[in-house]
């Protein structure tokens, strides 16, 4: 008994484990090692039964049909009607130019059409007098031809010659006096279309909203020249789905309406619901402008990446979202 408990103390003294202690430090091992295998094969069967099932990315962003707004005409800015971030809906007033050229030009244009209906009244009362005129001179054209066909010697040769004649030279008159009439209905037509454009002009001095959506990038200002197709400001829509750029190897089993649970990280993680909507026809380098060449003998494979384009069931309540922000969807694909 005293040698064991001296020998004991020996082991105390030179710093090595007891018996007792290395028996609890192989026990350990074998629990942790234990552990390690059942949280393996546990992870294992877990994706195995459902994370094999998902497909997700986090190379995604909400995506949003943006609209540039730029005048159709060339004017001075008299009035900004909304500010950045302004929620807008379609037609509503964005930006007024100044209308007072575009007034005169209306104006113009319906003097311009005025006067060419005038002149398709004038070139009417033309045409009628020169038809009754035709008409007169083909009577007695008709006449003279029947009083020389009877031998009469109320009309010579001559007189009949000349009633031939003055027949002639009124359908020539009529005829041209129905070529001015219409020519002077084209000019009506001309006319009107220049009325037409000049009351387009003047409805493009007040830029309207084509869209529902709120205003960004905002860049005019009470005095500004604008010209047409300038940039003055842009709609985000309210309308927004999700760009999702896949690896070619995750879209095997993806199809047009498999639900999606989409993590917002602008809305500090919050899930919403959505499906997806379609697979684009190609990687998205096919598209660039200038792709890839890989007819070269150093090529390296790379798995390419594939846009899909998921819609939101439903938006988040609360957090503001807008195009290019980023989410992680994980698609159910089984």
């Amino acid at each position: 008994m005293e040698q064991r408990l001296e020998a004991a103390t020996n082991h105390k003294k030179n710093g090595e484990p007891s018996r007792f202690g290395q028996i609890w430090s192989r026990i350990w091992i074998k629990v942790a090692g234990a552990l390690c295998v059942v949280a393996l094969v546990g992870g294992g069967v877990y994706w195995w039964l459902i994370m094999r099932n998902y497909e997700s990315t986090d190379d995604a962003f909400i995506d949003a049909d943006m609209g540039e707004v730029a005048p159709q005409v060339a004017g001075r800015v008299v009035a900004v009607a909304v500010s950045d971030n302004q929620m807008v809906k379609k037609g509503d007033l964005l930006v007024r130019l100044d209308s007072a050229p575009y007034e005169a030009k209306l104006k113009e244009a319906e003097a311009r059409l005025a006067a060419a209906r005038a002149q398709v009244r004038q070139a009417q009362a033309n045409a009628n007098s020169a038809d009754a005129q035709a008409k007169n001179v083909r009577t007695q054209l008709q006449r003279s031809r029947s009083l020389r066909e009877q031998r009469s010697p109320a009309i010579s040769q001559q007189e009949l010659d000349q009633a031939i004649a003055n027949d002639r030279n009124a359908e020539a008159t009529l005829a041209a006096t129905r070529q001015q009439v219409e020519s002077a209905k084209a000019q009506i037509q001309v006319a009107e279309a220049a009325v037409e454009t000049a009351r387009l002009n003047l409805a493009y001095t007040q830029i309207r909203a084509s869209q529902e959506g709120h205003v960004a990038h905002k860049d005019v200002a009470v005095g500004d020249y604008i010209t047409p197709g300038q940039a003055v400001m842009a709609l985000v829509p309210t309308k927004l789905w999700v760009t999702a750029n896949f690896k070619e190897t995750q879209i095997g089993h993806m199809t047009a309406g498999q639900p999606v649970t989409v993590s917002v990280d602008g809305c500090g993680g919050r899930e919403v619901r959505g499906h997806v909507d379609s697979i684009q026809r190609g990687a998205g380098q096919a598209f660039q402008v200038l792709p890839p060449q890989n007819a070269t003998g150093n090529f390296v494979k790379v798995v390419q990446r594939v846009p899909v384009r998921i819609m939101l069931d439903e938006l988040p309540q609360g957090c503001t979202l807008g195009p290019g922000m980023s989410v992680v969807p994980s698609v159910k694909v089984g």
